[in-house]
């Protein structure tokens, strides 16, 4: 059976397609999911005993109190960590060393377990995340056994669940705003109807080989951008309100008790909840309305935020030749799309018509499980090749392929390089993913805390950084420097693979012929 996950920084989705080819949301049992809505799973994780990997995940966590106590057992928001190209500082607990990525392996796993016939799985990823996050995913289902992985952005499923229909217009422009736990994403999809894709476009990876599909109609991303802004940082706003202003501890619980105050301000004009400190044996009213919400959220420059990344996704179609004016629907998705202050932004932008909110917690679980859409999708990283900086004496990067490139590439991207020294039987290169990094990861008060940096850094992971995959090319004769000796030639197929062909310049002979150097997808 085809299943998709949306992976959430606070709250957990599956969707699957059923037998009658009817996509659905699965209802896990109530020891995960959440009793009055059990489509959504919190995203929490309490390790017991690490030496026996002994974990308890999900709403049980809650209903068991332990999202309340404050030690460093208690894991959430540990997927944005993930997707950070720094390791974070993680706990040795039991004798045993934590990562991330054990923390999500372990709450996957539970979830996983309780699917039946998992064949085929989507996961979806949020738009800024690094290579190494696709690929720990990707390692992830492998071991579990699962046959098949596709990996899709968040936001770009959601517009794939949006359906056309016969009143509306044969093309289509949508800005989905993904605002979720952890993130903030924006991608602004073309939706065209009536287009007959090829086979092989949908990029079922199968262990060893591709699986294809047909498709019935084009789907083509226009700009895509993605900030680590979302929910638990407001709700860290609000408690550092609540800290100045009355004192109150910093713990678990009274992060709980903001995030409960945002959420109820989504459906309220104010809110109030009472924290009473055992310790101190102080009772503390914690009052909330939306105008204090707002001007939290102006002195964070939240609107600021929002508004550079509308200015990027418009810069990025205006090269295209579109504008702003031309977007038909707006599609708010992720639980905190709720936020009344969001809807007032996004209303100074667009008409109140063009706005939805349908579905914002399973839109894009159910729309990576589409089959309808052809998919044309843009690169959002850079990627460049690693060389040494005689000036600086140090290592640097140069631009391979640009961020928002469209691909299948039409024309290869070639680059010249000779022998450094006399001799020299090989050359080799080092691709490395150029991003910026905006969150640091850290453990505050034995809590998991990402926290937004005062500006974005340039940040490069090397993709192919290992003795046996950095030597692209092995020369005979040897190389000597003064002179050019190979030709590179870099094309990004139609599954997102980057591909490498080397021809010795001074044999005449292709080295290398259409090789695989990765998968960016």
């Amino acid at each position: 059976m085809e299943y998709a996950i949306d992976f959430g920084t606070s709250n957990t989705v599956v969707a699957r397609r059923n037998s009658t080819g009817k996509i659905e949301t699965v209802k896990l049992p109530f020891s995960i999911a959440i009793a009055n809505q059990p489509s959504l799973i919190p995203s929490l994780v309490y390790v017991e005993n690490a030496s026996e990997d002994r974990v308890t995940v999900g709403q049980n966590v809650c209903d068991r109190g332990l999202d309340q106590k404050n030690n460093n057992r208690l894991f959430q928001g540990f997927k944005r960590a993930i997707c950070q190209p720094a390791p974070a500082f993680m706990p040795i607990l039991d004798g045993k060393q934590i990562s991330c990525q054990a923390i999500a392996t372990y709450f996957l796993q539970q979830i996983i377990a309780q699917l039946p016939e998992v064949d085929s799985l989507v996961f979806t990823v949020p738009v800024d995340s690094f290579e190494p996050y696709r690929l720990w995913l990707t390692e992830f289902c492998q071991t579990s056994n699962i046959k098949q992985i596709r990996l899709l952005d968040e936001p770009t499923a959601a517009a794939l669940n949006y359906k056309l229909t016969e009143a509306s217009q044969t093309l289509q422009n949508l800005l989905v705003i993904d605002f979720g736990g952890g993130t903030l994403d924006l991608v602004w999809v073309q939706l065209e109807q009536g287009s007959l894709a090829k086979s092989g476009d949908r990029n079922w990876l199968k262990w060893g080989k591709r699986i294809s599909t047909i498709s019935q109609a084009t789907a083509r991303v226009i700009a895509k951008y993605g900030m680590n802004l979302g929910g638990i940082d407001i709700d860290r706003w609000i408690l550092d309100f609540w800290v100045k202003n009355q004192a109150i501890p910093r713990n678990a619980l009274t992060m709980r008790l903001a995030e409960r105050l945002k959420i109820s301000l989504s459906i309220q004009d104010s809110a109030e909840e009472v924290y009473f400190d055992d310790r101190s044996f102080n009772s503390y009213e914690l009052y909330l309305n939306r105008e204090n919400l707002a001007q939290i959220l102006e002195q964070h420059q939240f609107f600021t935020n929002l508004d550079q990344s509308l200015n990027q996704i418009q810069a990025q179609a205006e090269q295209k030749g579109l504008k702003l004016n031309q977007i038909d629907g707006v599609i708010l998705v992720g639980g905190s799309c709720q936020l009344s202050a969001l809807h007032t932004w996004v209303q100074s932008y667009f008409a109140a018509e063009k706005i939805h909110n349908y579905l914002p917690f399973e839109a894009i679980a159910h729309g990576a499980l589409s089959q309808e859409w052809k998919l044309q999708d843009i690169l959002y990283h850079s990627y460049g090749v690693r060389y040494w900086d005689k000036k600086y004496q140090r290592h640097s990067w140069h631009p391979l392929i640009a961020a928002a490139t469209a691909y299948p590439l039409t024309q290869p991207v070639e680059l010249i390089l000779g022998a450094s020294k006399t001799d020299q039987p090989s050359i080799e290169l080092v691709i490395g993913e150029i991003g910026e990094a905006s969150v640091e990861v850290l453990f505050e008060e034995n809590n998991l805390i990402t926290r937004n940096l005062a500006q974005r850094i340039m940040v490069v992971q090397p993709l192919n950084d290992s003795e046996t995959s950095r030597a692209i090319a092995f020369l005979d004769p040897p190389g000597n420097p003064g002179s050019d000796r190979i030709k590179v030639s870099f094309l990004i197929d139609v599954q997102c693979t980057l591909r490498m062909t080397v021809f010795d310049l001074l044999t005449k002979k292709v080295l290398v012929e259409n090789q695989v150097v990765i998968e960016l997808r």
